[in-house]
């Protein structure tokens, strides 16, 4: 049957809610420093952040931390934490594989060969993520980087849409500041993954819509996936080694949620509701520097403030809960068909 894998088990898609579809569960802080080292309590401290979600008609998070990086240790075996987390919260969780940026990947992805990638994301899908038992639900968040494709990224994109057609998990993508977004699609589409089983992600990072509108006529969904995060910093590379001291670079960015709502209720108004994911993304790094909105309500923000911005501009209760419920649920659905499917190269 077709069903959502999570954490805990299959679902019943129907059985959702509301989804949170892009979210990092355990970056709400940077390390074990609010417990003077003796650890973060990460679990304790993401069920107590989400806690206002069921009231709001949230019944699921994806978490959609990659290897290595936001919350996902580099062999992946901290999603059991996840499982407690859906235990302790009763909420849905969904967790995702993928690689992040090239700068950002663990040494073991970096020398793995595409037929390996692809068996390890068949594996995280079937068998489950490492050891733990625990099997991903999406592929994601896949990343590209800042105006560039890099070789090892484009090895893990592809090596994301081989296990996909193995297993039928929908492909979420990363997209840095909207860049490479149709290069991603026409990878996809070059390994024949069907579009409509790919979220191009953060697309409202781009200062240009244009491309907006060539990943949803291409046939693929958007993710306006960083709601409240309306300042943030990206740095361009990662620090120099302590051996190496220097300088390096970064770029600080402002997206007004006033802008991502207009660009929504557009995309709305032109029938392009049934194609749009949104979430917040956040994580402990930026919270300081957006403390009125996620500083301030957390995961309820989405609900709270930037559904009530949609509302203001014209965008239906229905066109509303299509986004936050039917396409989410949509793309999490795996035909059980595929879903089972052992496979090796």
């Amino acid at each position: 049957m077709s069903h959502v894998q999570t954490v805990l088990g299959p679902v019943a898609p129907a059985d959702l809610g509301r989804v949170m579809p892009h979210e990092h569960l355990f970056s709400l802080v940077p390390g074990a420093w609010l417990s003077g080292g003796d650890g973060d309590h990460s679990v304790a401290l993401a069920a107590g952040a989400l806690g206002a979600l069921p009231a709001l008609g949230f019944g699921a998070v994806v978490d959609l931390s990659p290897y290595g990086v936001v919350g996902r240790d580099a062999d992946g075996s901290n999603v059991r934490a996840l499982a407690e987390l859906s235990e302790r919260s009763g909420l849905h969780i969904i967790a995702g594989s993928a690689v992040y940026l090239e700068s950002f990947s663990p040494e073991w992805a970096r020398r793995a060969d595409i037929d390996a990638l692809t068996q390890r994301f068949i594996d995280d899908a079937t068998t489950g993520i490492g050891d733990t038992g625990i099997a991903a639900g999406i592929y994601g968040e896949q990343a590209t980087s800042l105006g560039e494709i890099t070789p090892h990224e484009e090895k893990c994109l592809r090596a994301v849409a081989r296990a996909h057609s193995v297993t039928g998990l929908a492909i979420a993508t990363h997209t840095t500041h909207a860049t490479m977004a149709m290069e991603q699609v026409k990878i996809l589409q070059s390994e024949g993954v069907a579009l409509d089983r790919v979220v191009i992600g953060h697309m409202d990072t781009g200062a240009d819509e244009t491309e907006v509108h060539e990943v949803l006529e291409a046939g693929a969904h958007i993710a306006i996936d960083t709601i409240g995060k309306q300042v943030w910093e990206f740095f361009l590379g990662p620090a120099p080694a302590e051996r190496e001291q220097g300088e390096f670079a970064s770029r600080k960015y402002f997206r007004a949620d006033a802008r991502r709502a207009d660009l929504v209720a557009r995309l709305v108004q032109q029938g392009w509701a049934h194609r749009i994911l949104l979430a917040q993304d956040l994580t402990g790094a930026e919270i300081w520097m957006n403390p009125d909105t996620h500083g301030t309500q957390g995961y309820s923000y989405l609900a709270q403030t930037f559904i009530p911005l949609l509302r203001e501009r014209g965008v239906s209760e229905e066109d509303c809960e299509q986004m936050l419920r039917g396409n989410p649920a949509r793309i999490l659905t795996i035909d059980g068909t595929t879903a089972t499917q052992k496979a090796t190269l």
